[in-house]
């Protein structure tokens, strides 16, 4: 994990928990990240105060916040924040937990910042909070691990213009990147295909 300047921080997304135990990890790692959280979460008791004392940014997909959301973190990149994102944009609904189709947004802020992509996966939050439940299984106690992997090599779209296809491409080396990391962590095969909610 970087120590030092603007860092785009790109992870899976188990649970509802996944931001604070993420932020612990990045903390014990020398960096504190800013999240991007969808906006309701901020509406949900005890998570949203949580999520707000993190510092995070407000995300809402349905209107022109979305556009804003970036713009503040491209701001916040300059001043040499790691930016924390959910490429997926929620937690996934892949029956066995593996990361979904990513959105744009993640390789838009990274072609049009230059900033480095860290890709981390994650795994065991889901045992903690499972997604959907409010109250935390906190016995038996459970383990959360990470990996953090090597910057995602998006050179090949260094000069292109950001359109669809391109952020599209860039988007799914992101995931793939993720994806085969958790692999790794749960020492499993991935899908041949990451589940697209959108039924594409």
């Amino acid at each position: 994990m970087p120590r030092t300047g603007g860092v785009i921080i790109a992870a899976n997304h188990l649970s509802w928990a996944d931001p604070i135990l993420l932020t612990h990890f990045l903390y014990n790692n020398g960096r504190w990240p800013v999240i991007l959280a969808k906006s309701a979460l901020f509406k949900v008791p005890l998570l949203g105060k949580a999520v707000r004392g993190l510092l995070a940014i407000p995300v809402d997909r349905d209107s022109s916040e979305a556009a804003r959301s970036l713009r503040v973190s491209a701001e916040r990149l300059d001043d040499g924040c790691a930016i924390l994102f959910y490429p997926e944009g929620t937690c996934t609904r892949d029956p066995g937990l593996w990361p979904m189709v990513g959105k744009t947004g993640v390789a838009r802020l990274a072609l049009e910042s230059g900033a480095r992509v860290i890709p981390v996966a994650h795994w065991g939050a889901q045992e903690l909070l499972p997604y959907g439940e409010k109250k935390p299984r906190l016995f038996p106690r459970k383990t959360f691990h990470v990996t953090v992997g090597p910057p995602v090599d998006l050179s090949k779209y260094a000069g292109k213009s950001p359109h669809a296809d391109v952020l599209r491409e860039a988007t799914a080396d992101i995931m793939a990147a993720i994806t085969a990391q958790l692999a790794e962590l749960r020492g499993e095969r991935a899908p041949e295909t990451p589940y697209d909610p959108a039924g594409r």
